[in-house]
């Protein structure tokens, strides 16, 4: 477990992570309050770089090594919104990072399925959501651009690296009904965009302007 520390530093971290939402997620026109509540509780700085700690509420990306970063909160907020969890859900994230994202859908969702590439943040993102008790959260060591075929269906999957298209697929691990959150473009520009699954059918949405680092693999070049 983590070693118990000073109820007024705790007190200011809570503090800080609520003037996040607040004034980050709420005035940006982020609606669904399950959301919100999540990421009032998800304690960010816990998967920030010890370096970096003082950074972890900010409205900006947090580099994480392997030339990969923890997302501005607003943008996990508005990836997760997009797959209107209600509770019941399998959820597959492709690139987790530092665990952050998958932490945040470990409170809103049954059973989390979290894929990276890099074996170092898998692993240290393994030891920080195990020690915090994310039991529904299972973090896969392997390149996530054929998805986790293991675990399907979906009913939501996001992805937290920009493809030049939206994978195939991914696209066919979605249960009916499902919802697929991806950023699509190159390094020019981005478009978050909502896939939705109904039947043999799928249905695409372009949202946002965003930027992320590119999901790795070679049936994308």
């Amino acid at each position: 477990m983590w070693p118990r520390r000073n109820c007024s530093r705790a007190n200011d971290e809570r503090t800080v992570r609520l003037d996040m939402v607040r004034n980050q997620l709420e005035r940006r026109g982020i609606m669904d309050e399950r959301v919100l509540q999540a990421m009032r509780e998800v304690p960010r700085h816990v998967f920030a770089p010890a370096k970096r700690r003082h950074e972890a509420y900010g409205d900006h990306p947090i580099p994480i090594g392997e030339m990969q970063t923890i997302s501005q909160p607003y943008m996990v907020a508005v990836m997760i919104e997009h797959l209107q969890l209600r509770g019941g859900e399998r959820v597959l994230e492709i690139g987790t990072g530092s665990g952050y994202q998958a932490a945040v859908l470990g409170r809103l969702a049954a059973e989390v399925y979290t894929v990276e590439c890099f074996p170092s943040l898998a692993a240290d993102a393994r030891l920080v959501l195990q020690q915090l008790g994310y039991e529904n959260v299972q973090v896969v060591q392997t390149n996530g651009c054929q998805g986790f075929a293991q675990g399907s269906p979906y009913n939501g999957i996001v992805v937290a690296a920009a493809a030049p298209f939206v994978p195939a697929p991914l696209q066919l691990q979605l249960a009916d009904g499902g919802r697929l959150v991806i950023p699509v473009g190159g390094p020019e520009g981005q478009r978050l965009v909502i896939v939705t699954r109904q039947g043999d059918t799928f249905t695409e949405e372009k949202t946002v302007a965003c930027r992320f680092v590119p999901l790795l693999g070679a049936d994308l070049q």
